[in-house]
């Protein structure tokens, strides 16, 4: 999937083995995730998104009670403005989450692995505007250069990657909103999944009532899958957080390539989504605004949906 969630820790000044660990295996889940996706892909995209909401929360719950995190739930719940941001935070992740899955499910993971190799510099761009952080020259140059990769694809495709644009803009979004209300990933988890789930458990038992609803009605083994769309959330968000304190700023901000990439290569190589001249010439603006930018400033943290 923007700036990473907040949490109170100071960042480390050096890369343990097991930071290492974590991170790269929370960037490789959330690079194959779209394999798991995709073998739902029977399953209407705003059904499965509930489950994933609901199946989060209820796991996001055990984690919360296991890491002895209720007490910053209770904090949380005691700041209106915590409330307010973070409820806004939990409406732009689940449209984040459902336009992903739209990508996934009807084959254009391609334009979702665009979308968060933008992110980064759609953040940085968001953090100088709103925030009135400076940027350096080669940090504008970057971004001028993404923006004229977006433009080749509206000239030379005659259409405008929407999907992209809207999963960068989404989560930078989101990233901005979330450095207002600062929560350690597990509590902000949970927090953002109980603003949802209730709406998302309303919609599954109104489809269970009017007998379209998959869940128990086909078979266990896709009950199984269903449920295990709160584990595909929350595990690699766990990684990332516990591989955010062990890790370098810059260690986290290069390994957030990875989830794209590992996109890109399951888009093109796996699912066969076409992979034409347009694309070649928009993917390589991107990748050279990425490069220019990374070797001018650390780049910034992200963590993907």
């Amino acid at each position: 999937m923007s700036a990473s969630n907040a949490t109170t820790r100071r960042p480390t000044s050096v890369d343990t083995p097991d930071g290492l660990a974590f991170g790269v295996s929370a960037f490789l889940l959330w690079g194959v995730v779209p394999l798991y996706f995709k073998l739902m892909d029977h399953v209407p995209v705003w059904e499965l998104l509930a489950h994933r909401i609901v199946w989060s929360l209820v796991l996001a719950g055990a984690i919360v009670t296991i890491a002895r995190r209720w007490r910053q739930v209770g904090e949380l719940l005691a700041s209106r403005h915590a409330i307010l941001a973070l409820t806004a935070a939990a409406v732009i992740l689940g449209a984040n989450w459902g336009t992903y899955l739209y990508a996934v499910l009807t084959d254009r993971l391609l334009q979702g692995s665009l979308g968060y190799f933008i992110n980064p510099l759609v953040t940085v761009a968001l953090a100088a505007l709103v925030l009135r952080e400076r940027l350096g020259a080669r940090q504008w140059l970057a971004v001028g250069i993404a923006g004229v990769g977006v433009l080749c694809q509206l000239v030379l495709a005659g259409e405008l990657p929407w999907i992209a644009l809207f999963l960068a803009f989404s989560f930078a979004i989101y990233g901005l909103i979330r450095k207002t209300a600062p929560a350690e990933a597990q509590v902000g988890l949970f927090f953002e999944t109980a603003v949802l789930a209730p709406f998302c458990l309303a919609y599954l038992v109104w489809l269970a009532a009017i007998g379209t609803g998959q869940f128990g009605t086909l078979s266990f083994g896709n009950d199984l899958w269903l449920i295990l769309s709160g584990p595909v959330t929350a595990v690699p968000l766990v990684l990332w957080a516990a591989g955010a304190r062990r890790l370098r700023l810059a260690t986290i901000g290069l390994l957030q390539y990875i989830a794209p990439t590992a996109q890109f290569v399951i888009a093109v190589a796996v699912f066969g989504e076409p992979f034409g001249t347009v694309d070649l010439v928009t993917f390589a603006l991107i990748w050279i605004a990425l490069a220019v930018y990374s070797t001018g400033r650390r780049p910034v943290a992200t963590e993907p949906a």
